[in-house]
């Protein structure tokens, strides 16, 4: 048992891989709780696919990729709430609308600029490539959000679940919504290189709703959460160089794994555990038990 998990850390590249899901995972449940109980969990498939035209736009111009993807995944967000001030259209169907356009533009973008940038890579992401200097921009990015959401936690908790009461008593709601989405647009970018833009919602959103169904508060959503995908990582990555099987996708099927479980046996919330269910299986039982007799 030990040699089988130990292993795989002779290798350079997996204590990479580990290290870097590890620091994703508690990136993604801290920001991907507060997207689960705004109930805005699209808003972050958004983002994540809103970077294409940055980056490609970056690429081309010969710049720093990553600032060309937290600009566009941005300027995505103001696009929706244009959208949503300007009209009747509600929330969801201008984020649909979002996601698609950004998608095409930078599908076109790619294209037409004769970018070289590998689709594939942006697309699926490769964890067993991050490098040393990939682990230490994730570790930056990493200790960025998490001191921004102990500062402004209390804030944040406000707005969060009453955003009219935070306007009314003064609060700065405007600077308080750009700052979360950009802790939101910085977790994407951190995940791109390591799960793609295709996988990292999962990890977003799987680990902190998972959280959701076994714990009351917020805080105890993010550190649950937090565990949650740091260990689906791991697991995922050791089936991924066991079973020799592509990483992102065994780590999105840990995560939802996972999920299910919780989904069947959540002591306020589970399928199994519901007081029906509960009452008809012991029900169940005593017929059997009876007719045995």
């Amino acid at each position: 048992m030990v040699n089988f998990l130990l292993e795989p850390l002779s290798f350079e590249f997996m204590r990479n891989a580990l290290i870097i899901i590890i620091l994703l995972g508690i990136l993604c449940a801290v920001t991907g709780s507060y997207l689960i109980v705004q109930r805005m969990g699209l808003l972050g498939d958004v983002i994540a696919h809103a970077v294409l035209p940055g980056l490609a736009i970056a690429f081309y111009l010969g710049i720093d990729i990553f600032l060309g993807a937290f600009i566009s995944g941005m300027f995505s967000t103001l696009v929706i709430s244009w959208i949503q001030s300007q009209s009747k259209i509600k929330v969801d169907v201008a984020m649909a609308l979002v996601f698609s356009g950004f998608l095409a533009l930078g599908i076109m973008l790619i294209t037409l600029l004769k970018s070289k940038l590998d689709l594939h890579s942006f697309l699926f992401g490769d964890i067993l490539g991050v490098t040393e200097n990939d682990v230490n921009q994730t570790l930056i990015i990493v200790l960025f959000v998490v001191l921004f959401i102990k500062l402004f936690y209390k804030e944040l908790l406000f707005y969060t679940f009453n955003p009219w009461g935070a306007q009314a008593i003064g609060l700065p709601v405007k600077w308080i919504h750009l700052g979360l989405i950009s802790a939101i647009t910085l977790t994407i970018i951190a995940s791109m290189k390591a799960v793609g833009v295709v996988l990292v919602v999962s990890l977003l959103v799987g680990p902190s709703i998972t959280a959701y169904l076994l714990v009351k508060e917020l805080h105890q959503m993010m550190v649950l959460g937090a565990i949650l995908g740091s260990l689906s990582g791991m697991i995922g990555i050791y089936i991924s160089y066991y079973l020799n099987v592509p990483s992102g996708a065994a780590i999105v099927l840990v995560v939802t794994g996972l999920f299910l479980l919780a989904l069947l046996v959540s002591p306020s919330q589970g399928i199994l555990t519901r007081p029906e269910v509960i009452y008809r299986g012991k029900k169940l039982l005593y017929q059997l038990t009876k007719s045995s007799k």
